[in-house]
Formats: C-alpha cells, structure tokens, sequence
C-alpha cells in the first residue's frame, strides 16, 4: 500500500495556472503509475492524466494541451501543473498510484489521496 497526500489546490480564476503535488510514501513509487482524477459535485469521478513508471503520459480530451503531469522519482512525488484554468476545471483533484495504468482504469490496486480542491472562477 502507497500513502499519498495531495497539496497545491485553491482558488483562483480563469486563465490562471496552478500546480498540484502528490507526494507518496510506503510502496517503490519509482515503478508506480501516477495519475490524476477529478471529481465535481454530482458528478463522476474522470480520470484527468496519468504518468507511468517510464514516463509515459496520458491526458483526458478535456485538458490536452493546457494539462502537464510529470513525476520526480527522487522526491517520490508526482504533479499536475494546470494552466489556462476554466471555470468547468473546478472540482476535488485526487492522486492515485497503482502498478500498471490497467489498474488506474479498473480501479483495481489503486490507492487514493484525500484530494485537494480546485476553483476556477469566471
């Protein structure tokens, strides 16, 4: 099992940047897949973008282009630099680490932050 607390969320308006952190603790998180989610109220949970172990990225259509993740193996902490805020972008974000990308899509062997919250204003 891998412990993961999220930080960097706020409020902030359209058009701006944020980057959000997760650092991790307990399992080898150089050999983890990352990834970010995003929950809005009374919505589902998405999947926003995902780093594997080699760095290999992965964006939902929504944030492409405007969404960066990457990872520091060295300070086991992976992050969600966000850029060009829109309002629709608000939400709770949550870092998840499993072993495979297979696994952030099933749910399965996955692990969770807390979440951090995230608001865009217009």
């Amino acid at each position: 099992q891998v412990q993961l607390v999220e930080s960097g969320g706020g409020l902030v308006q359209a058009g701006d940047s944020l980057r959000l952190s997760c650092a991790a603790s307990g399992r080898t998180f150089s050999t983890m897949t990352m990834a970010w989610f995003r929950q809005a109220p009374g919505q589902k949970r998405e999947l926003v973008a995902a780093v594997s172990w080699n760095s290999n990225t992965y964006f939902a259509n929504s944030v492409k282009g405007r969404f960066a993740v990457s990872r520091d193996n060295a300070k086991n902490t992976a992050y969600l630099q966000m850029n060009s805020l829109k309002p629709e972008d608000t939400a709770t974000y949550y870092c998840a680490a499993a072993p495979e990308l297979i696994d952030i899509y099933t749910g399965t062997r996955t692990d969770w932050g807390q979440g951090t919250q995230v608001t865009v204003s217009s």
